[in-house]
C-alpha cells in the first residue's frame, strides 16, 4: 500500500528534514501568533538555537523534557528544537491540574520543564508534590506577567547559544516525541512516537487527502499538545511550506471568527463541538468575509446536520475524520468532492482497518465491530504501562477502542466508544446515534448519553442535553425530545431520562467524558441509598 510513498531513511531526524525542506523559503512566513510573525529562516535559526540551548542544561540524547506550553511561536521552536538535539520533547495538555502535572513529571521523569510564564504557579504546584526533581525550568514569555522566579528566559536563553550545526544523528523508529492520551476513559497514558510518525501522516493525510498545499495558510483551533493539532498546525503545513495562525487563547468561536476574517486562513481545523458553537453563534461571518476552501474535523464524529448547515453556509466541506493519540492523526476520512455527512468516510490510503467482533474475527456489512488499524504512524507503546501495551498494540494491528460499522459503499459510521457502548433489551445501542439525533432537534446544542440502572437492574439509555441560547427547559421539551428519538431510531434507542445541563464534562480537545457523567449518576445513586 505504500509502495508510491518513498520511506524516510533508517537515519532519519524529523526536524532536520523539515529544516531541509524549507531551506529555500528563508523569507516567508512560517508562523503567525499573538505576539507576530516568524518566517521560515527565524524558524530554522530558533530551532537550532533551542537544541544547543538543551544541550547545554546538560541534557542527552533520549533524555525527556516536559513541553507545557500555550500555542504560541515558542512551541514549535521548542519542540523541533527538542528533535533536532535528539532530546524527546513530552507536550502535555495546559488545562490540567497541578496533581496531573506531578503525575506527568514522575511518569516522564523528565529532567527539565518548558512552559508559559501564565503556566509556572501549576508547574512550582506540580513540583511542590512530585518526588521526581527537575533540573531546569525555561519560560516563555506571554501577557501574564507571571514572574519568571527561578526560571530563565526563553527568548535570552536562546540568544545566549549559537545554533546547532546538524541535527542529532537519531533513526526513523527512534523514540522522538511523546504525547498523553486525552483521558476521555480515566487516566492518561504516555504514548511513544518515532521520528518516521509525523511524516508519514503528513505524506498519507496532509498531502493526499487535505491537498494541504504551499499557498495556503492554516488555522487550527486544536492545539499543539494534541495529535490532531500537532499534524494540522505543525508537521502537516511545514511538510508542505504553508503558513500557520496560532492562538494562545481558548477557540471560543468568537476569537475563531477574529481570526477567519482577519488573517483569511484557507484551512480551518476544528472539533464538532466547536463547529456547532460557531454555527449556534450570533457573530457568525457571512461566507465572503472568509477565505475558506477546507475544514477538517476530528476528536468525534460530526454530526450530519453540523456538516449540512456548516457547508451550505460557508460553501466548504468539513472532512471529518477519526485519528488517535496512538495512530498520531488521522486514518479514515472523508475526502474533497466525496464528503457523505453522517459517516467517518473510508480508509486513509497507506492504512488498513478491519471492524472485529467478540469472537475476534471480522463483522458483515452493516454490523458493528471494533476498529483495528494498520499503518505506519503507530506508536511504540505506552510508557511503563506492559498491559496496555499488549491490549492496544497487537503486532501490527492497534486496537483503538472505538466501535464502527462499514456499509456496502465502504463508508465506516462511528458508533461509539467500547466502554460506552449499551446493551438495551438485549440489543447494542451507540451513545453516539442517540446523541447525533438529538442534535438535530433545533432547541438542542449539544447532548451526551450514557447507560443508568432502573428500579428492576435493568440498564436504559438517558440523555444529558445542553439546550441553545434561549431555548426553555422543561416537561414539555422533554417529551418532545423523546417523541423526536423515537420517530427516528429504534424503540428502545430512546432516552428514558434527559437532564437538561448547562455544559457537559469534556477533555480540552472537546471529548465528551462519559465516564464522569457515570461517576456523577453513581454518586446520586449511593446518596440515595443512604438518605
Amino acid at each position: 500500500m505504500l509502495a508510491d510513498c518513498a520511506a524516510p531513511p533508517a537515519e532519519f531526524n524529523f526536524a532536520g528534514h523539515l529544516l531541509a525542506l524549507n531551506a529555500g523559503r528563508a523569507a516567508k512566513t512560517a508562523y503567525i501568533d499573538d505576539r507576530g510573525c516568524m518566517t521560515y529562516g527565524e524558524l530554522d535559526e530558533k530551532v537550532r538555537r533551542a537544541a544547543s540551548a538543551l544541550l547545554d542544561l546538560d541534557l542527552r540524547p533520549e533524555d525527556r523534557v516536559l513541553l507545557l506550553m500555550n500555542d504560541c511561536t515558542d512551541w514549535p521552536v521548542s519542540f523541533l528544537g527538542a528533535l533536532y538535539a535528539g532530546i524527546v520533547p513530552v507536550a502535555v495538555n495546559t488545562l490540567l491540574t497541578p496533581a496531573d502535572y506531578a503525575y506527568m513529571l514522575e511518569h516522564s521523569r523528565a529532567r527539565a520543564v518548558l512552559a508559559s510564564r501564565s503556566l509556572l504557579p501549576k508547574v512550582s504546584s506540580a513540583l511542590a508534590t512530585s518526588r521526581h526533581r527537575v533540573r531546569h525550568i525555561v519560560a516563555s514569555r506571554d501577557e501574564s506577567g507571571t514572574p519568571l522566579g527561578g526560571a530563565l528566559d526563553f527568548d535570552d536563553w536562546l540568544a545566549a547559544h549559537e545554533p546547532m550545526a546538524a541535527p542529532a544523528d537519531t533513526l526513523a523508529d527512534e523514540p522522538a516525541f511523546w504525547l498523553y492520551s486525552s483521558g476521555s476513559t480515566g487516566k492518561p497514558k504516555g504514548a511513544v512516537h518515532t521520528h518516521a510518525n509525523p511524516y508519514w501522516t503528513a505524506e498519507l493525510y496532509a498531502k493526499r487527502v487535505l491537498g494541504m498545499r504551499e499557498s495556503d495558510t492554516v488555522f487550527s483551533a486544536a492545539k499543539l499538545f494534541f495529535a490532531y493539532g500537532l499534524g494540522n498546525a505543525l508537521s502537516f503545513p511545514l511538510s508542505v511550506g504553508a503558513s500557520v495562525v496560532l492562538m494562545a487563547g481558548r477557540p471560543t468561536p468568537e476569537a475563531c471568527f477574529e481570526r477567519l476574517t482577519r488573517l483569511r486562513p484557507t484551512i480551518f481545523c476544528g472539533a464538532p463541538t466547536g463547529y456547532a458553537g460557531m454555527l449556534a453563534s450570533p457573530a457568525l461571518p457571512a461566507r465572503e468575509d472568509v477565505a475558506l476552501r477546507l475544514c477538517s474535523s476530528a476528536g468525534e464524529a460530526l454530526p450530519q446536520e453540523i456538516g449540512e448547515r456548516f457547508t451550505a453556509h460557508f460553501g466548504c466541506e468539513i472532512i471529518d475524520g477519526i485519528g488517535s493519540t496512538e495512530m498520531l492523526h488521522i486514518f479514515i476520512s472523508n475526502r474533497v468532492g466525496d464528503v457523505r455527512y453522517g459517516t467517518t468516510g473510508k480508509p486513509v490510503e497507506g492504512y488498513e482497518v478491519e471492524l472485529r467482533g467478540e469472537d475476534g474475527k471480522p463483522v458483515g456489512v452493516g454490523e458493528i465491530g471494533d476498529l483495528y488499524i494498520r499503518g505506519p504512524s503507530a506508536a511504540l507503546m505506552y510508557w511503563n504501562n506492559r498491559e496496555k501495551s499488549r491490549e492496544t498494540f497487537q503486532g501490527a494491528w492497534t486496537k483503538s477502542g472505538d466501535k464502527y460499522s462499514r456499509d456496502a459503499d465502504g463508508y465506516y459510521t462511528y458508533a461509539g466508544r467500547s466502554d460506552d457502548m449499551l446493551k438495551v433489551s438485549g440489543q447494542y445501542v451507540s451513545p453516539f446515534e442517540v446523541e447525533a439525533t438529538l442534535v438535530q432537534h433545533p432547541a438542542v446544542l449539544e447532548a451526551a448519553v450514557i447507560g443508568v440502572t432502573d428500579d428492576d437492574g435493568l440498564t436504559k439509555t438517558k440523555a444529558y442535553v445542553v439546550l441553545k441560547p434561549g431555548q426553555p427547559a422543561g416537561d414539555a421539551l422533554d417529551a418532545e425530545l423523546k417523541a423526536f428519538v423515537k420517530a427516528r431510531l429504534a424503540p428502545h434507542k430512546y432516552p428514558r431520562q434527559i437532564e437538561f445541563v448547562s455544559d457537559l464534562p469534556k477533555t480540552a480537545t472537546g471529548k465528551i467524558q462519559r465516564f464522569r457523567l457515570r461517576e456523577r449518576e453513581s454518586a446520586k445513586a449511593s446518596q440515595e441509598v443512604h438518605a
